[in-house]
C-alpha cells in the first residue's frame, strides 16, 4: 500500500516554470494553488486561518476533515482525568507521562489543557455514549456511597 506526502512551500516571490518542472521530476503534483494580494483602501490585515479542531486533520485527499486517532487518544484521556478531578498540571503531566505531545510537538503544560477544555466538551459526546455515561455515573454514585 502507498501513502501519500504531502508538502507545502512558502513562496517569497513569482513561480517559474523551472521551479514547477523541478518539482515534478521529483514526483510532485500540485494539488491547490492560494492567491493573495494587497487590497486597495484599508490597511491590510495578515489573512485568518483557520486552525483545524483538535481530534481532526486534513483527509489524505485535502477535500475533508477526519478523525485523528492521537489526538482523539488525547482528547478521551483528557476527559477520562477530568472526570476523576485530576488538576490541569496533573492532566499535562500524565499525557507526558503516556508520551503524548501537543501539536507542534512540545511537552503538555496546564495552560495547554486548559486552552483545549472547549474542545474536550465539544467532542466529549462523540467519545462517551449515553449509555457509557450512564454507567459511569452509577459507577461513580456507588463509589461516593460506599466512602
Amino acid at each position: 500500500m502507498t501513502r501519500s506526502e504531502l508538502k507545502r512551500d512558502i513562496l517569497h516571490g513569482a513561480i517559474g516554470a523551472e521551479y514547477l518542472e523541478s518539482r515534478m521530476r521529483e514526483g510532485w503534483r500540485p494539488v491547490a494553488l492560494e492567491w493573495e494580494r494587497q487590497a486597495e483602501g484599508e490597511e491590510s490585515k495578515p489573512a485568518s486561518r483557520e486552525e483545524v479542531p483538535f481530534g481532526l486533520r486534513v483527509s489524505g485527499d485535502c477535500l475533508h476533515l477526519e478523525e485523528d486517532p492521537t489526538e482523539l487518544a488525547v482528547l478521551s484521556s483528557m476527559m477520562e482525568m477530568m472526570i476523576q478531578d485530576v488538576s490541569l498540571t496533573g492532566v499535562a503531566e500524565e499525557l507526558n507521562r503516556k508520551g503524548f505531545r501537543a501539536r507542534e510537538g512540545s511537552p503538555w503544560n496546564a495552560a495547554a489543557v486548559f486552552r483545549l477544555l472547549p474542545r474536550v466538551v465539544d467532542v466529549a459526546p462523540r467519545i462517551v455514549t449515553d449509555a457509557q455515561w450512564e454507567a459511569r455515573r452509577k459507577r461513580l454514585a456507588r463509589v461516593a456511597w460506599n466512602s
